[in-house]
């Protein structure tokens, strides 16, 4: 099965049916169908060939959605770029992909000119909007308009022949490293279409349920939601960002959602607000993922709706979702980010790749369909992630992650290999501290990192925001991690921010407090 029959298939079944709603527009199925094979003919007639890279840098909209498909059912690879990224990371994604063609906006190309010139393989730019593609000096790209493309009666309204199989590639998903340019994880249909089928089994979707996506399209769970959705036909409601908390409620409580995926920030805000005005009896779950949610937030949420399931997950780009918790463990044991998903195997190894038993910290290791060919054009990287698995001839997933295990199988995160602080001679777990802060009654949020100490290896910093109301001092919080952690645990240092800085997919930035502390 390729990734764009997810479409097909739900048009076919329910044309009639709201697909999207994004601000004022409200789509139906047929009607993204045909316009997205309009848009797919386009494309093909741009020179866009099986497997060239396309990239699509826009915000969460109808033209986003729209452009994903006809990638697809072009027989191409979609790039989602995050809107916010700056021109010379955009023109290392698009020279690092080789990408084919672009889709942006079209008041974004004067900023983009420079870059453009740079993009020897770029031969299309797709432009939404009003364009400035006239003030660009003249050259051998093609600049077409998104709205005539994909008007009626531009292009046939049925699909093109299919080009692809299922191991082929559908998407390239830009992921930070731990140093230098990010990296780009390779998604075959197969990988993207199992991983979808896992997710929305274990969600029980139904094609009832209305998903509201904040998340970014260029973060693979804001991705995700589309695809599943479209997977299964349910509505996806599409906004932008969560930068405006109760007009995201309103808007939750006006399309009757029934599914809300959040990050533990977006998490911390609910919190700090006022939700006693507001109905959600038809919200029938809230999916958390991209960090580990503390177990107090997790026991408040529980509190704050009672009537909601919560599914506390974990999962990496590489392999999009490893595990979840099934939710009734969620109070038995709230840290814990459950077992592997439908379809998959995890296991936890030593240094050596031996299994360890139930309780000894190892490295978290995935076998299924979901997990990644590798990283574009970075055979080291890959070998180093991807590596022989038990069976002859099949590669299986090193995650990175320290975890162990109970002795029923359910799984708890440790900490990343390359983000354990050691101090004193003992090995901290920087989550483990984050979850005591978090248990704070002034603490909203806590991030931990190990900065370079003469005397102790790595001092640990610890980084907090208040919530709305409350007061504390470091001092207090200090005396609060003495009275909660062993003593080489508690931070050296404790910071209050008012906000810690975020990454654009909404993650604690701990790269730059590590920057700041140094």
């Amino acid at each position: 099965m390729q990734l764009e029959t997810f479409l097909e298939h739900s048009a076919a079944r329910e044309p009639g049916k709201i697909a999207l709603v994004c601000g004022q527009q409200r789509l139906t199925y047929a009607e993204i169908e045909a316009a997205s094979n309009r848009l797919a003919h386009g494309l093909i007639a741009a020179g866009v060939a099986r497997g060239d890279r396309v990239a699509v840098y826009l915000d969460n909209s109808v033209e986003a959605v729209l452009s994903i498909f006809a990638i697809l059912k072009a027989g191409g690879v979609f790039v989602m770029v995050n809107p916010t990224t700056k021109a010379e990371k955009v023109a290392y994604i698009l020279n690092n992909s080789r990408a084919r063609a672009l889709v942006a906006p079209g008041r974004k190309l004067a900023g983009l000119a420079a870059c453009l010139d740079q993009t020897p393989h770029l031969a299309a730019v797709v432009c939404t909007g009003p364009s400035d593609a006239a003030t660009l000096p003249p050259g051998e790209k093609q600049f077409l308009a998104f709205e005539q493309l994909t008007a009626a009666g531009a292009a046939p309204d049925v699909p093109p022949v299919k080009r692809c199989i299922n191991i082929d590639l559908a998407a390239l998903v830009y992921t930070s490293g731990s140093t230098g340019n990010p990296k780009g994880v390779m998604l075959t249909h197969l990988n993207m279409t199992s991983a979808a089928t896992s997710i929305t089994t274990y969600l029980e979707n139904r094609s009832s349920d209305v998903i509201l996506n904040v998340l970014p399209l260029s973060f693979d769970y804001g991705l995700y939601q589309l695809l599943m959705a479209f997977k299964f036909g349910g509505t996806l409601v599409l906004e932008r960002s969560f930068t405006y908390p109760h007009a995201v409620l309103e808007l939750l409580i006006r399309e009757q959602v029934t599914g809300f995926p959040l990050v533990p920030t977006m998490a911390a805000i609910l919190l700090q607000m006022d939700l006693s005005k507001y109905d959600f009896s038809r919200l029938r779950y809230i999916s958390n993922t991209g960090a580990a949610l503390p177990a107090e937030h997790i026991r408040r949420l529980r509190e704050t709706f009672p009537t909601v399931t919560i599914f506390s997950m974990y999962g990496l780009t590489e392999c999009k979702r490893v595990s979840y918790l099934p939710p009734d463990q969620i109070d038995i044991r709230p840290s814990s980010v459950g077992r592997g998903m439908p379809n998959e195997e995890v296991y936890i190894v030593d240094e050596t790749g031996a299994r360890v038993p139930h309780g000894t910290v190892g490295e978290l290791v995935v076998r299924g369909a979901n997990v990644m060919k590798g990283y574009w054009e970075r055979p080291e990287e890959t070998a180093r992630m991807l590596r022989p698995g038990p069976l002859p001839c099949e590669m299986v997933l090193y995650t990175g992650d320290l975890f162990k295990a109970d002795d029923e199988g359910y799984l708890y995160f440790v900490g990343r290999k390359d983000d354990i602080i050691k101090s004193r001679g003992e090995k901290v777990s920087p989550k483990e501290v984050e979850n005591v802060l978090c248990g704070h009654p002034a603490v909203a949020e806590a991030a931990v990192v190990g900065v370079p100490d003469v005397v102790l290896g790595e001092a640990i910093r610890a980084v907090v925001a208040l919530r709305p109301g409350t007061t504390s001092t470091p001092r207090e919080i200090l005396k609060y991690c003495a009275q909660h952690l062993e003593d080489f645990m508690v931070p050296q240092v404790v910071e209050i921010m008012e906000s810690l800085p975020k990454t654009s997919n909404g993650k604690v930035n701990k790269r730059e407090l590590c920057q700041s502390g140094a």
